[in-house]
């Protein structure tokens, strides 16, 4: 096969080193070049990004057997060291190259007409977005928008052969176009006697850009001082940009707006449409037709106090197989949304579009209207309610045996909390549980120690860092902000349901049905060699170049416990992980260290759930109302689609929570307050205040009489002068100087911190030895236990 020039130079860029001689190299062992041009040739062959191409595939190719596949492993992570290839999804790639399927935003039209396009997330590191040539379709449908410069759509791409530099690497066909969002903004209305006013933008992405101007007639009901989301009219090189008032959210005073600031500036669907509530309202109960009634198993809903959904129930019972002493039979009940939502209805498109439920401290933005969640769908106590649910026999090490997948009925025998479940365990029934507590929970608890055995086998990664939790008084202001704590009745039905979304995708893969997989790439290697950069700086060796398994960061974690970098090495373990997502492929779960994973446990609030729900209904015919016949490239869109709604989600719920603790502090100005260092840039420092987990920013400049300049492998910022060093996890005292509750900052200055800082001496050769010696203060107390969130949140 004839190679491209863009096949030569990836061959060329990295070929045999010089030091690294035939001779010195394994005979049975294909050369480096040899192993880029096979790479290189399965891209070229499949005209895209291909399937996996891993060591199994390049030892396959090659003939490689026994030990020498322990040197061809040697020589792929040399290759990756070198950044002549890179790992994503469990396979090789040359470095930079899209998946055959991307989300991109068409960005301009060249003077042919000719569209032109870059993916939608790109990370710079990688050098510039490669370019796609976006390809006109041979058949138009009458009357179907044609693609222009502002739209974002999902691509099918093609590496283009032959490349000359300057011009697209790839050309792309649009599977299909999303809807494109109006240029808006938001920000505080100050009203003009004479009409119209100004607005003062607080969203992140606008303020810089200044004021925008409001022409008379154009305010709409805003008032002065509301906040109030505009559409940008037109900007232009004179004057203010003006600005249309597009909706009036509310007075900026009313801290209940604040919550609707992230939901407008995210663009979070709200307001369900007429038709998705009517929809909603005609629904009516399921019936026992082609169901098994389960309604005579005790399954109880364990979930937090305040909970108006509960979507999963469990019971355990001691399996009276003798085969299979001390083993335990787990029943898993999730509600049947499916039965509620068929494909393509309204609910079903507004839950699509949606994606996910979006929590805030004052309200929730549900992923299906209350009939449907709260009422319907809801496994309230002694109400008849559809599930779809799985069976699962486990060994009395918690290793499962065997499972299996039933639509029922159930009816739920009780509704509890976690602290009130847990508080049963510790000391005993109450009046109400007095007959569920040595049938029910007593089981549960017993299933949950063997599950345990099997958890600590297969050594998940165990992160321990706290997460808090903001209270709001009535009318809406922060009341309290506390660490929950960490129970095992969080922990059982954690164990519980990711026990069954296991299951679930194993019965999927065995009946080869389409669907969606949960799943969490391993760190990359740049990430993982920063990493040992910073380890190696407190003194803990870890390889570069070396690839680390869930269980090896766990050790790691290990040797901190309990020290004064304890903190410290969990935060940074944490920034190394890569973002877990959804997709159609399988590359495994990292953090849970699964081989397969999906979203099961959850469909009335995540739509990866009700996916994987009509999948399974589907494949063991179950009923008519699953997953209709669906390509690959379907799916693959609503994966990336419901992937960018939950980073979202994630977004807007951390900017409330800034913004509710920047408005809570507010009246503080002046105060003193001990926190963390919780981020190091060439700008500044990061502070994370202990007592409401509050983030603020410290500028370089008013750190002191030097000049800092940033250390990434330390995490820190060294003074060129004076050595002072100031270092991510370091405890500091700080007051505070700004807050700007709308914009969700805060800015400190620092007051003290917990250790002397080391100073370099005055010789000339002192100062060379100590640029070389500076090491990370060890003056942290023992950080605080973690209260992880339950898996199925």
């Amino acid at each position: 096969m004839k190679k491209s020039a863009g096949a030569r130079e990836f061959i060329q860029d990295i070929a045999e080193p010089a030091h690294a001689s035939h001779a010195a190299r394994d005979k049975t062992l294909p050369s480096r070049a040899d192993i880029l041009a096979f790479i290189a040739r399965e891209h070229e062959a499949l005209g895209e990004a291909p399937g996996k191409i891993g060591k199994r595939e390049i030892a396959r190719a090659f003939n490689i057997k026994g030990s020498a596949r322990i040197a061809l492993k040697r020589m792929l992570k040399d290759l990756e060291a070198d950044g002549a290839i890179e790992r994503r999804r469990k396979s090789l790639h040359k470095p930079g190259l899209l998946p055959g399927v991307v989300l991109a935003d068409i960005v301009a039209r060249g003077r042919d007409g000719d569209l032109f396009a870059a993916p939608a997330e790109w990370d710079m590191g990688q050098g510039p977005a490669p370019q796609i040539l976006v390809m006109a379709k041979a058949r138009q449908k009458p009357g179907a928008p044609a693609p222009a410069p502002g739209d974002r759509a999902l691509l099918r791409v093609e590496l283009v052969r032959g490349v000359e530099p300057g011009q697209p690497a790839y050309t792309g066909r649009v599977v299909k176009l999303l809807p494109r969002a109006r240029p808006q903004a938001l920000g505080i209305f100050r009203a003009d006697p004479r009409g119209g006013g100004r607005i003062m933008p607080i969203d992140k992405k606008n303020i810089y850009r200044g004021e925008l101007s409001v022409g008379q007639g154009d305010e709409g009901p805003a008032r002065d001082g509301d906040l109030v989301a505009v559409e940008i009219l037109r900007t232009g090189r004179l004057g203010l940009p003006a600005a249309k008032v597009r909706e009036r959210l509310g007075a900026v005073e009313n801290e209940r707006a604040i919550s609707l600031i992230a939901i407008h500036a995210h663009q979070i669907p709200h307001v369900f449409g007429p038709e998705v509530i009517a929809e909603a309202e005609r629904a009516r109960p399921a019936t026992m037709a082609h169901r098994e009634d389960w309604r005579a198993i005790p399954l109880v809903t364990i979930d937090p106090v305040d909970a108006k959904d509960h979507d999963d129930a469990v019971h355990a019972e001691r399996d009276p197989d003798p085969t299979n002493r001390g083993g335990f039979i787990l029943r898993v009940a999730i509600a049947d949304v499916a039965a509620y939502t068929g494909p393509g209805t309204a609910l079903d498109r507004e839950a699509q579009e949606r994606g996910n439920s979006v929590y805030f401290p004052d309200r929730v933005v549900p992923m299906l209207p209350e009939r449907i969640s709260n009422d319907l769908c809801s496994l309230r106590p002694n109400e008849d309610r559809p599930a779809l649910a799985a069976r699962i026999v486990v060994a009395a090490d918690g290793h499962k045996l065997s499972h299996s997948f039933h639509r029922v009925m159930m009816r739920s025998a009780a509704k509890l909390a976690y602290a009130q479940t847990q508080a049963l365990i510790e000391h005993g029934p109450d009046e109400a549980m007095g007959p569920l507590h040595a049938s029910v929970l007593v089981p549960l608890y017993e299933a949950y120690a063997a599950l345990k055995i099997a958890r600590a086998n297969r050594e998940p990664l165990d992160l321990d860092l706290p997460e808090r939790k903001i209270i709001l008084d009535d009318k809406g202001a922060v009341k309290s902000i506390v660490t929950p704590p960490r129970l095992d009745s969080h922990r059982l039905i954690e164990e519980f349901m990711i026990l069954a979304n296991v299951a679930a995708a194993e019965t999927l893969e065995a009946k080869h049905q389409a669907f969606i997989y949960r799943v969490h790439d391993e760190p990359s290697l740049e990430k993982l060699n920063n990493l040992a950069e910073f380890l190696a700086s407190i003194g803990i060796k870890s390889g570069k170049g070396q690839v680390l398994r869930a269980a090896q960061f766990n050790r790691i974690l290990a040797r901190v416990k309990g020290s004064d970098n304890e903190h410290l090495v969990n935060e940074v373990v944490l920034r190394t992980q890569a973002q877990a997502e959804y997709a159609i492929e399988n590359y495994g779960h990292f953090g849970l260290n699964l081989r397969r994973y999906v979203h099961f446990t959850s469909p009335i609030r995540r739509y990866a759930d009700l996916v994987v729900h009509r999948a399974l209904i589907s494949a063991l015919h179950l009923g008519s109302d699953g997953l209709a016949s669906i390509a690959n490239e379907d799916l693959a869109e609503i994966a990336a689609k419901i992937s960018a709604a939950e980073r979202r989600a994630m977004a807007a719920e951390r900017e409330t929570s800034e913004r509710l603790i920047a408005a809570h502090l507010a009246g503080q100005i002046g105060a003193a307050f001990q926190g963390r260092i919780s981020g190091a840039t060439s700008a500044g420092l990061f502070v994370k205040l202990d007592e409401t987990g509050a983030d603020g920013f410290i500028p370089a400049a008013m750190l002191g009489d030097d000049y800092f300049r940033h250390d990434p492998a330390r995490h820190a910022l060294i003074g060129s002068r004076t050595g002072q060093m100031h270092r991510l996890g370091d405890i500091v005292t700080v007051r505070l100087v700004e807050a700007a509750p709308l914009a969700g900052a805060l800015r400190f200055e620092l007051v003290s911190e917990t250790a002397p800082r080391q100073t370099r001496p005055n010789s000339a050769k002192a100062k060379r030895g100590a640029r070389r010696d500076i090491r990370p203060d060890c003056g942290s107390p023992q950080a605080r236990p973690a209260d992880r969130k339950a898996a199925k949140r």
